[in-house]
């Protein structure tokens, strides 16, 4: 392969393309990633990005992953959505601890106008005074909602597509895969960066997977943002008693998705506090270069501050700041 053949961007992926990529020899795979990875990234800068839940439970929709879902019964319980100054405060620890990326997700089937999602607009607004990128993830939204956002200046929204559209059946009911993919039109059309991604670890296959991802590449542009999900078990969900995925199953996705889309930001995201460094390392090596950075995604359990700043110190990741504890 020569190197205009791996600049070359499409976006008319099969998935039985896609598929053999995925199961390449893992060493080739990773060789492969790597190549256009280098192409179009700085090789020493994995982005960290914070998640903070600011309206929490209570969601109507029947996610089967999701503790966050009324219809479930979990230890997630419903509360108030959080006041600016509390999300801004806390946005301005997230940036002193090093993180240059803020999101904002709330627990809703879709964006109701009122005061509600006017708050939201101040949120973004105060956050990207501070000087980060500014993402958030409300459910679905409209044209004129997407243009108020992007008038308030959000950088990205996110709106995962989850799986397969054949797949997706079986773990949403409430909401049909078309839907996700209009929300993304409307982020899209408001000049608004989209962040969309999947989850791997839900009893899909490789074709679902393949699918899902087939979706994403044919996105013209690309998503500026390909968070890769593994399923976090949730106790009182229907997926609780799922089996653990292959560590080497969510390094795959990673190298795949960097192939797809040479030029997005493919994010290491939830479950990433159950794999090893080995792991997270071999992620970042197939073309990883966004992490969620703090303690918490949403409800789930993430990574420690220090833990994470040690491991990309140690595989020599450039870090401009440091948590505050750690400098303490």
């Amino acid at each position: 392969m020569n190197k205009k053949q791996k600049q070359k961007t499409r976006y008319n992926w099969k998935t039985e393309e896609i598929l053999k990529i995925l199961e390449t020899p893992l060493l080739d795979l990773l060789h492969r990633a790597r190549e256009v990875h280098k192409l179009h990234h700085k090789k020493d800068f994995i982005q960290r990005a914070t998640l903070l839940s600011v309206k929490t439970g209570g969601c109507p929709e029947d996610c089967a992953y999701c503790p966050q879902s009324a219809h479930y019964n979990t230890d997630i319980k419903k509360e108030k959505k959080l006041d600016v100054k509390t999300v801004v405060k806390v946005a301005k620890s997230a940036k002193d601890n090093g993180a240059s990326r803020f999101c904002m997700g709330a627990a809703w089937r879709e964006v109701k106008d009122g005061p509600e999602f006017d708050s939201i607009l101040t949120m973004v607004r105060n956050v990207k005074a501070l000087g980060m990128e500014t993402c958030v993830t409300l459910g679905m939204l409209n044209k004129k909602q997407a243009e108020k956002l992007a008038d308030a200046g959000l950088t990205a929204y996110n709106h995962n597509i989850d799986t397969s559209p054949n797949f997706y059946k079986t773990i949403i009911t409430t909401r049909a895969f078309k839907d996700r993919l209009k929300t993304l039109r409307h982020v899209h059309s408001a000049g608004i960066s989209v962040c969309s991604g999947g989850i791997i670890g839900m009893g899909e296959t490789n074709r679902d997977r393949c699918s899902m991802l087939k979706i994403l590449s044919n996105i013209k542009p690309h998503p500026e943002s390909v968070p890769i999900n593994i399923l976090v078990k949730a106790k009182g969900t229907p997926l609780a008693e799922q089996p653990n995925v292959e560590s080497i199953d969510i390094v795959r996705m990673c190298a795949t998705a960097r192939i797809l889309m040479p030029k997005a930001r493919v994010r290491l995201s939830a479950g990433r506090s159950e794999l090893s460094r080995e792991t997270q390392i071999l992620c970042f090596l197939a073309g990883a270069n966004s992490i969620f950075y703090g303690e918490k995604l949403l409800t789930t359990k993430n990574n420690d501050c220090l833990e994470d700043v040690r491991l990309l110190k140690d595989i020599g990741i450039k870090v401009s700041h440091s948590p505050k504890s750690a400098q303490n």
